[in-house]
Order: structure tokens, then sequence, then C-alpha cells
């Protein structure tokens, strides 16, 4: 009897698998807490890809003129981005700038300051988020949307 009861006294005291034990419960846990962090890190690199599409867009205009379909095809082409579409449309109005607002007025008019009304073109750019998991409330996917506005004359 006493030999089985020393066998089970130094089975107690044994910690040589201590550390396999705590991995098993802790792993669950940390994967639980990376997967989502991968995720969020992925949709964060993909909207600043199609933030920088939008402003290649505007460039553009910016450098070329107004071009809808050269405009279009700057911002598809500024990123390996996939799917990635100017939609709407590049747009091109007249304006009066105000602090951080642009308020639209005919294209000949003159602004409250005196000067003249400028021509103001908006790129847009639009893609999707697939996350590697669904999440309940995000969905299965996510609608990302850039838009870049640039006053070119």
């Amino acid at each position: 009897m006493h030999g089985i009861l020393s066998k089970i006294a130094s089975l107690i005291q044994d910690c040589r698998a201590v550390s396999a034990v705590e991995f098993a419960i802790t792993a669950p846990l940390l994967i639980g807490i990376f997967i989502p962090l991968i995720d969020l890190g992925l949709g964060i690199a993909k909207n600043t890809q199609l933030h920088n599409a939008a402003h290649a867009g505007a460039q553009y205009a910016l450098v070329n003129g107004w071009d809808s379909t050269k405009i279009q095809d700057a911002v598809t082409s500024a990123t390996k981005l996939s799917p990635i579409q100017a939609l709407p449309a590049p747009t091109q109005s007249c304006g009066c700038a105000n602090g951080t607002a642009v308020t639209p007025v005919a294209c000949s008019s003159v602004c409250s300051d005196g000067s003249n009304a400028g021509t103001y073109v908006t790129v847009n750019a639009g893609s999707t988020y697939t996350p590697l998991i669904p999440y309940p409330l995000l969905g299965s996917s996510v609608s990302l949307v850039a838009t870049s506005i640039v006053r070119i004359n």
C-alpha cells in the first residue's frame, strides 16, 4: 500500500506537463484574439488602397484636366485591389470655396470674396471587403467607399 501512495504523491508533484496543459488552455484564446486582429488589419489595408486609388484619380484630373474615362482608368489602375470601381462616375462642378466646404454656383459666377468660381472634380472609388470569418455585426461583406475632391482651375 505504501508503494501506491508514494506513486500517487510523485504524480501529484510532477510538473513536467504543466506548460503543455497551460498552452492547450490559452492557445484557443490567443487564436480567438489574433484572427479578428489580422482580419481588421486586412480590411484597413484594403481601405487605404481604395483611398489611394481615389487620390490617384484626383491627381490625374489635376495634372491632365477633365476626362471622365481617363480619370476612371487612373482609379482602377492605381492599385492591384480587386474588384475596384470608380462609381459613381467622376463629376465636374463649379463652386466657391468657403472654409472647408465648396458652395455650388454657376461656372461664370463671382464668389463672395471676389474670386472667380473654381472648377472641381469629385472622384469616387468603391470596393467590397469580405472578412476571413463572417462576423454577426458586419455581415458577409463590407462596402468600402473613398472620395477625393480637387480643384482643377
